[in-house]
């Protein structure tokens, strides 16, 4: 929004409160680096946006409002009620550019219509030329009118590099070594991912600016850059998915209520399941902040699978807690493992924990870093520790369901929605 021709820069926390420790310090530590980076010029304030961007662009005197125009569920409604009150006031919202290399709603099949499957959908946006990122303007700010910071939570343990510095010094690093990424990418004990979820979903650095850089120098990446793209496409064309069904049949599916199931909730929650590989990841989950793609398709599965609860508790518990939380990706990230999302796949994919603990942590490092009670076990035996006989000796769970037994009943349940 510009001020005698000035501009003036705002941010509103809105439902701070209701954010755990882990996520809303990764926020307040995006919010505050954004703010160093504007000499300390932002307009910081505690409340809903309709409400709080109008009264100080009231008492701002100014004409417009600029924003980037969100593409996710809430944020187009948000958006919208921040327009009718702008309007009220007689001032316009202008909405600009998008958080993506292609904007949602861009990428159309030839004779008009949305992609439903990725694959097609990767081959259409991989034809776009990609424009090149914008040069760091030079900006004359307004002195900031409100600086109203929520209350930082109790400080957790982690550290976030927060900001569009530490977001290029973070790039520069993963490009040293992109090109093993295709190969390191699911093993869950190894830094082989980018880590720019955080940054990305902060808007912190644009998607854009990562593929100039790479230049496509491993296409195994920029593809992972596409499917949160293809999400966001999906979601913009179908803003009830962000916590209902895409494939509406799996509404129909037997689930188990949760108000019966909370001990096992509670126990996949603070990683207490007694699989290590799904505690390892529910753990590295609530201390960072941040849990492995891989991990989370594996905790995933378990949740809907083994415990036979509907996606959306899962994808309410990982938007409490990531650092890198992004609404399209998140929702439909949770239907593709459940199986009622945007899946080309001709069968029903049940994860087997212990086999996908094998394959994806086979030393068991993952394992011991985050399971302290499993440091005794050697690679063997680490991801059966029943199998041991000294596998509960430090206090481990045992197993609160039987994934065979499990895996028989969901396919059991799923034979009948298909068969109605």
């Amino acid at each position: 929004m510009a001020s005698r021709n000035r501009l003036a820069t705002a941010f509103v926390f809105d439902d701070f409160d209701r954010l755990l420790p882990n996520r809303a310090h990764s926020l307040l530590e995006s919010v505050n680096s954004l703010d160093k980076s504007l000499a300390n010029k932002l307009n910081v304030m505690v409340g809903k946006p309709a409400e709080k961007l109008t009264g100080l662009a009231k008492s701002l005197g100014v004409k417009t409002v600029v924003a980037t125009r969100a593409y996710d569920t809430n944020g187009m409604l948000e958006q919208a009620d921040v327009a009718e009150a702008l309007q009220e006031a007689g001032i316009s919202l202008s909405l600009v550019g998008s958080y993506y290399a292609i904007t949602p709603g861009t990428v159309l099949k030839p004779d008009g219509t949305p992609y439903k499957v990725y694959t097609p959908f990767w081959r259409a946006w991989s034809q776009f030329d990609i424009p090149k990122p914008f040069p760091k303007p030079e900006l004359d700010l307004a002195d900031p009118v409100e600086r109203t910071f929520p209350e930082s939570k109790q400080s957790p343990s982690i550290k976030i590099n927060a900001g569009e510095s530490a977001a290029l010094a973070t790039l520069e690093r993963f490009a040293t070594k992109v090109t093993e990424y295709e190969d390191k990418r699911d093993q869950v004990s190894i830094g082989g991912t980018s880590k720019l979820s955080h940054a990305l979903a902060h808007g912190e650095i644009h998607p854009r600016t990562i593929i100039d850089r790479l230049a496509y120098a491993s296409e195994v990446f920029i593809k992972e850059i596409c499917w949160r793209e293809f999400y966001a496409d999906v979601m913009f064309r179908n803003p009830h998915t962000l916590d209902h069904y895409y494939d509406e049949r799996f509404a129909s599916m037997e689930y188990d209520p949760v108000e019966s199931s909370g001990k096992l909730l509670l126990a996949w929650q603070e990683g207490k399941t007694g699989y290590p590989i799904v505690d390892a990841a529910m753990r590295q989950l609530s201390s960072t902040g941040w849990m492995h793609n891989r991990a989370r398709m594996i905790t995933a599965s378990f949740l809907i699978k083994d415990l036979h609860l509907e996606w959306q508790v899962g994808a309410d518990w990982f938007e409490s807690q990531l650092t890198d939380f992004d609404p399209a990706s998140n929702a439909h990230g949770w239907q593709w493992t459940a199986g009622c999302g945007t899946d080309a796949s001709p069968y029903f994919r049940v994860f087997n924990p212990v086999l996908q603990g094998k394959k994806f942590d086979p030393d068991g490092d993952y394992i011991k870093r985050f399971v302290p009670e499993l440091r005794h076990l050697d690679a063997k035996t680490i991801h059966e520790p029943w199998l041991a006989i000294d596998g509960y000796v430090n206090g481990y769970p045992e197993r609160i369901v039987d994934h065979a037994e499990e895996r028989d009943e969901t396919l059991r349940r799923y034979k009948a929605l298909k068969d109605n």
